[in-house]
């Protein structure tokens, strides 16, 4: 077994730093309580699940306004309910430090966009323009349960917007303005929406996105929608045309349903209340319209940023996102901890790709939150930010998305800071938590993240459903948690969220993702290796497709990569391997696959033996070179059968690679069924493969 490389120790200092450790001091003060090891604690709170929640509820300092008369009346999954009882409301935590004398003057909010300079909002400022907004929308109308709907970027005006909503126990939900009406509107045709936030355009990579018409579509075809609160971003004068809607409308200018100043009021709701509607990636079918409440949000808020995240009032955090992803809710949960909030709206490779580290050395942040896929770009890109900019404020670097390769891990201790945390974590928008996460008092190895979340009962199951460490299972949840979905909105008997999580494991909430717990002497780390219904499995050996992505864009030739297992009935599996090349032989241009000199569809392989580099698009001494990596790093048994050169790598909104829609195309599956295309953030990724699987004659091209 390959020795573990170590990357980072914490020091005493950050040790004693650490929220996890003043954690533990109130423990052994307040409970009489002692803790060898993280995975001792780890194990306690996910045992013993009633006293550690209770724990986090006094530590972390629940705003209640009735108390609850059980911490959880079950131990059941689907159907656990909650601190019963208890009454709260989110954006009141949120909003809090703006009461403190201290914190009334101190940024809540911190923004940067293409559009717009520098923009700081204060906590007090915030607090009155969120009164000011609520009783905008208490004067049209809206009510507790209704909900409200945003087609907005990462701006203030957005967080005020779901802070406004939420205080009055409405329902929030948000898309992003770089989604089209058609992916939209499966969205929000589900939930009804009472009111629409909507924007004018936006500014993306120095190109102006005018998106009036799709917020017209929106208005026709959301016929629930009585007011519109509309933001002119790119035109001042610029104003919504409703002339075709059809119906009366409330049309309200943001500036002003924002201009009468005043404190908010907030909505007490029950704990397991509805808060937001977040969904899917959607890649086929309609997206899932994921239900979570006040409390579990605020609960677990508590929990992952001050024993995990290191949370401190005042601490500068950002992590870029769009609004369509939980990491932007996620990101501006930090406001419940005392944390200013930095917002970039905008490409983070433009003007190069060394703005958002300019962002952070501006701004001094504390905090840095990105992707494997824009620590790839830097890498390919051969900066060393540690060198360029005064990072000295730094603390941590959060990462997420999909799996970051041990070079990722590399790279940011030797070009970004060498003490710094790197916190890689997984979980998602389906469970509002993550089930590995980062931790301060615990070191850092190369490819793994760190520990377990505290709280959440997270197993590796083999096909029996029994518990494994160092092998790879199933992604499961033995524990109920207080964050996990109330529902999903629609799915009236449950059956579809019951088949979302609960049908392979009864009682157990099975995630679809390949996991692999590792034994370290500081705690149980882990690896995920992707989708377990993606995964390839090759004469009864599986591996994640995220472990032939870490050797093959190790390659300075591959920009980005995409691999699927095709699979025929009394066939023998065909792996293919498509790469992004940094320097193509030939144009993709007006045929989504690229000409071929012999006229043939480029891409598409022919039954006879090797093909030719013209017909792939790759070099024979680059797909050997391939070959050999993978032969020789992961395993003979996954050598792809073809490598080919595409122009471009399908992704949803939120970055993840389309394997399956891909696999579902090139199997000859109807497009309408096998992608959506408007949950994608470049759809016309996907004409490619519909060529190549065109020309793959009957399959006999492959």
């Amino acid at each position: 077994m390959k020795s573990p490389e170590l990357l980072w120790q914490p020091s005493g200092q950050r040790i004693r730093d650490a929220g996890i450790t003043r954690y533990q001091e109130w423990l052994k003060e307040t409970r009489g309580l002692s803790f060898a090891s993280y995975d001792d604690l780890w194990t306690w709170s996910t045992t013993e699940i009633e006293a550690f929640w209770e724990s986090i509820w006094q530590f972390g300092g629940v705003i209640s306004h009735a108390h609850y008369q059980q911490v959880l009346v079950e131990r059941k999954m689907p159907g656990a309910r909650w601190f019963e009882g208890a009454t709260l409301n989110y954006a009141e935590h949120a909003l809090a430090r703006g009461l403190q004398a201290e914190f009334r003057d101190m940024p809540a909010l911190i923004a940067e966009s293409e559009v717009r300079g520098r923009t700081e909002i204060s906590w007090h400022s915030l607090r009155q323009q969120v009164g000011a907004l609520a009783a905008t929308l208490r004067s049209v109308g809206l009510e507790q349960g209704d909900r409200a709907v945003a087609y907005l970027p990462n701006i203030p005006e957005t967080v005020t917007a779901m802070l406004a909503v939420t205080s009055l126990g409405g329902i929030w939900s948000c898309a992003a303005p770089d989604m089209g009406a058609v992916g939209v509107l499966d969205r929000f045709r589900q939930i009804e929406p009472k009111v629409l936030f909507a924007i004018d355009g936006y500014r993306y990579g120095g190109r102006e996105f005018d998106r009036r018409d799709i917020v017209s579509k929106l208005l026709q075809d959301l016929p629930s929608v009585e007011t519109i609160i509309f933001l002119p971003y790119l035109n001042a004068e610029a104003a919504p045309d409703v002339t075709a809607v059809g119906r009366e409308l409330h049309v309200i200018p943001f500036a002003s349903a924002t201009a009468e100043l005043q404190e908010p009021q907030f909505t007490p709701v029950p704990f397991s209340t509805p808060l937001w509607i977040v969904y899917s990636s959607g890649t086929t079918g309609m997206p899932k319209p994921i239900v979570h409440g006040h409390g579990g949000v605020v609960i677990q808020t508590f929990k992952a940023g001050l024993l995990h995240a290191d949370a401190k009032p005042g601490d500068r955090a950002f992590w870029y996102s769009s609004t369509n992803w939980i990491m932007w809710n996620s990101s501006i949960n930090g406001l419940i901890n005392g944390v200013t909030v930095l917002l970039f709206d905008g490409n983070p490779g433009f003007p190069d790709i060394s703005t958002l580290w300019r962002f952070a050395e501006r701004e001094r942040l504390n905090s840095f939150g990105t992707s494997p896929a824009f620590i790839s770009l830097c890498m390919k890109d051969g900066i060393t930010p540690k060198n360029e900019f005064d990072l000295s404020e730094l603390r941590s670097v959060g990462c997420t998305g999909s799996p970051l390769s041990e070079e990722g891990y590399r790279w940011v201790y030797s070009h970004v800071k060498d003490d710094v945390r790197l916190g890689c974590i997984s979980g998602g928008t389906d469970p509002g938590a993550c089930f590995l996460n980062t931790c301060s008092i615990l070191p850092v190895y190369a490819g793994e993240m760190q520990c377990r979340e505290l709280g959440i009962a997270t197993h590796a199951f083999n096909d029996e459903g029994q518990s494994v460490i160092d092998e790879v299972g199933e992604l499961v949840v033995t524990q109920p948690m207080p964050s996990m979905p109330l529902f999903f909105w629609g799915d009236t008997d449950g059956s579809r969220y019951f088949s979302s999580y609960f049908e392979n494991f009864p009682g157990v909430w099975c995630h679809g993702d390949w996991l692999k717990l590792i034994p370290r002497p500081e705690s149980i780390t882990g690896i995920i290796y992707g989708r377990s219904d993606s995964t390839i499995n090759r004469h009864g050996i599986r591996m994640g497709t995220s472990e032939i992505y870490r050797v093959v864009e190790e390659f300075d030739e591959v920009l980005d990569a995409l691999v699927v297992d095709l699979e025929y009935l009394q066939k023998d599996s065909y792996m293919a391997l498509f790469v992004v090349l940094r320097d193509p032989m030939f144009k993709f241009d007006a045929n989504p696959c690229g000409p071929a000199p012999d006229g043939r569809v480029a891409g598409v392989a022919s039954r006879q033996g090797e093909k030719s580099e013209a017909v792939t698009g790759v070099s024979e001494p680059l797909r050997a070179a391939l070959v050999d990596a993978i032969k020789t790093l992961l395993s003979a048994r996954h050598i792809p059968d073809g490598i080919f050169a595409i122009p471009t790598v399908p992704r949803t909104l939120s970055g993840k690679k389309l394997e399956i829609p891909v696999k579902r195309i090139l199997l000859g599956h109807d497009l309408s069924k096998a992608v959506n295309r408007d949950s994608m953030i470049n759809p016309e990724s996907i004409d490619w493969f519909v060529a190549f699987a065109a020309g793959r004659n009957d399959n006999s091209a492959l």
